[in-house]
Order: structure tokens, then C-alpha cells, then sequence
């Protein structure tokens, strides 16, 4: 089985992190959003993996692409790179990486995180994983028959008729057939929104006798923007610390503080005076010196005096002391 982890957006609801750090890369508890994702479904699926592609924006540069390719190389599959140089959607990102669209297929967007078991039922010729919504009108659902068998693909609807919403996973057991259904969106210039939408090639290959089936996530955790992406966080630390992973590095040292788990410490983290939890990640060689921290991220080599954040995201190398707030700072910042 072969991967494709489509992940070129630029991710501008959530800057000014952004601007600085592609959002798949911004780190969840001391890994990067789109390692969590890859390492998450080798992890659980019963399919040998082959081969992971990224399709990234060409402007993220070579050392995020050496990057990635190391994550799919530590989990024993081949790393390839594919560009996206413009945003035209779902169908169009896919496509970009054309040549890994072959055999068995599994593909999962960058923008969400997840707890859920994608082992795969290789009868089936398709599986959409979903996660039931309390407003179907803002997502695409699917409406389905008995066993689970989708019968039709419901862009926002605006009455009901599913709850089911759509999370940007799924499972092609026919790659080259994808590949073609995609083609076809391109070479006709089928667009919804102004862009190629795989929602369309979907469509179309349940029109013509291919059977579609959903499984579902036991979780669906948003990073769409700063205050969601410290939620998630919060989750993947009490998600770990469940399972027994450990969350501090030996090199990470406390002097004279109290730390409330679930935390994630890394390497070199020095907390004085403090008191630091839950739900905080804090990367390696950051600083805490005279402050209370809960439900926040605080990014590699940031220096944090005398404060008190909740519900924060603080970059890399920032440098903040002040008042208590809730506070979303990019890379290299300060404030006093």
C-alpha cells in the first residue's frame, strides 16, 4: 500500500506560525502535526506501506523535504516528494503525485488529527473514514444504505440528511483507477468553487458501480487555527500519556516547579519556580522561569519570565514576560 499526505496549503488561519513553519510541521507534543498523522496510520492499518508521498508547496524548501522523507524512511517506506504549485483543491493535490497512485491507496489531508484504527478490509474497493457532526450543513457528509454502504456524496447540505461528515481520509484499493477518475476532473474542467474536488471524482465512480463504504475515527481533532491546534495538542497528550508513551526527556530539568500532567518536556527544557500543566508541550531548550502555564505550546529555545498563559501558542525563540492572557506569538518574537 502506497500513502499520499497532501499538505501544500499555506495554512493562513494560522498565522503567524505559518509564516515561518509549514502548518504540517508545526510541532503536536515533540513531533511535527504530519508525523503524528503518517506514524499514526502505519501504526494501525494491516497493510505493508510502500511508499509515502507529500505533495508540499515547492516554497517549503529542501530541508523540509529531507525532513519528511527521513519520517517515512524511520517507518520503513520510501519517501517521495511531490509539488502542488497552485491551490486547486482536493482532486488537484492528489493528483500531483500521480506516480505513487498505484495499487492500493490511502489517503489522509494534513489539516486534522486523529485517534481512530485504520485497519482495512481488503474486499472493499473504497473506505471514507468519518466522524459524526452536530451541524452537517458546514461539511461534506455521505448518506448511507444497510452495512455501512454509501449511497450518495452531500456537499453541505442545508436539510438533513446525514450526520456523517466527511474528515479527508480514504482508502482506494485501485490507485490507477483514481488516478484516471482524477484525470478526468482536469481534462473536462469539472470544478466546484473554482477548484477540482475529489468529492466529484467520487461521485462519479459510485455512478458508475463502484461500491464506497465508511469506517469511522473514535476521535477527529482539528488544527484549523491557533486555539484549535492547542486543544488538539491538550488531546495527543492525554491520548499518549494513556498509553503509557513517554512525555519528558532525561535532559529536561525542574527546579523548585510543580508539573501537572499530561506534559510534554524536551530535550534541554529548564523549568524554575513554576508551576507547568496540563495539557502544556514545551519544546526542547525552552525556558520557564517564575510563571504558571496550562493548556498551551510553547515552541523550541522560547524564554517565558514571569507570566501566566492559558490556552496560548507561543513560537520559536520567542522571548515573553508580562501579564496574564491568553497569547499567540510567531517564531523570533518578544514581548515584555
Amino acid at each position: 500500500m502506497n500513502i499520499i499526505i497532501p499538505m501544500a496549503g499555506m495554512g493562513k488561519r494560522l498565522r503567524p506560525h505559518t509564516l515561518t513553519t509549514p502548518k504540517p510541521l508545526l510541532p503536536i507534543a515533540g513531533k511535527p502535526m504530519v508525523q503524528h498523522i503518517v506514524e499514526d496510520i502505519v501504526a494501525t492499518s494491516n497493510e505493508k506501506v510502500e511508499e509515502i508521498a507529500f505533495v508540499i508547496n515547492p516554497a517549503f524548501g529542501k530541508e523540509v523535504e529531507a525532513h519528511l522523507c527521513a519520517v517515512a524512511e524511520a517507518l520503513g517506506a520510501r519517501g517521495k516528494i511531490a509539488y502542488q504549485q497552485q491551490p486547486l483543491g482536493t482532486a488537484h493535490a492528489i493528483l500531483a503525485a500521480a506516480e505513487t497512485l498505484s495499487g492500493p491507496v490511502f489517503i489522509a489531508f494534513s489539516d486534522t488529527l486523529f485517534k481512530a484504527n485504520f485497519k482495512i478490509d481488503a474486499n472493499k474497493d473504497a473506505i471514507i473514514w468519518t466522524q459524526k457532526v452536530a451541524d452537517p450543513s458546514a461539511f461534506g457528509v455521505v448518506k448511507l444504505s444497510t452495512g455501512n454502504k454509501i449511497e450518495a456524496f452531500v456537499e453541505k447540505p442545508k436539510e438533513f440528511v446525514s450526520d456523517q461528515a466527511i474528515i479527508g481520509v480514504y482508502y482506494f484499493k485501485d490507485g490507477e483507477n483514481l488516478r484516471r477518475e482524477l484525470q478526468r476532473l482536469l481534462d473536462l474542467d469539472i470544478k466546484h468553487g473554482g477548484e477540482y474536488q475529489i468529492t466529484d471524482a467520487m461521485e462519479h465512480m459510485l455512478q458508475n458501480g463502484l461500491p464506497f463504504y465508511t469506517d469511522q475515527v473514535e476521535e477527529w481533532l482539528d488544527c484549523g487555527n491557533y486555539a484549535a491546534t492547542v486543544y488538539t495538542a491538550g488531546r495527543v497528550l492525554n491520548i499518549r500519556a494513556a498509553a503509557g508513551v513517554p512525555l519528558i526527556a532525561a535532559s529536561a530539568r525542574s527546579e523548585h516547579s510543580v508539573v501537572i500532567p499530561p506534559c510534554y518536556l524536551g530535550e534541554n527544557v529548564l523549568i524554575k519556580n513554576s508551576v507547568v500543566g496540563p495539557n502544556v508541550s514545551i519544546e526542547s531548550g525552552a525556558v520557564i522561569e517564575d510563571s504558571r502555564l496550562s493548556n498551551s505550546i510553547i515552541g523550541e529555545g522560547s524564554v517565558i519570565r514571569q507570566a501566566i498563559l492559558n490556552g496560548s501558542l507561543l513560537g520559536k525563540f520567542v522571548n515573553y514576560s508580562g501579564k496574564p492572557q491568553e497569547l499567540s506569538l510567531g517564531d523570533f518574537s518578544s514581548q515584555s
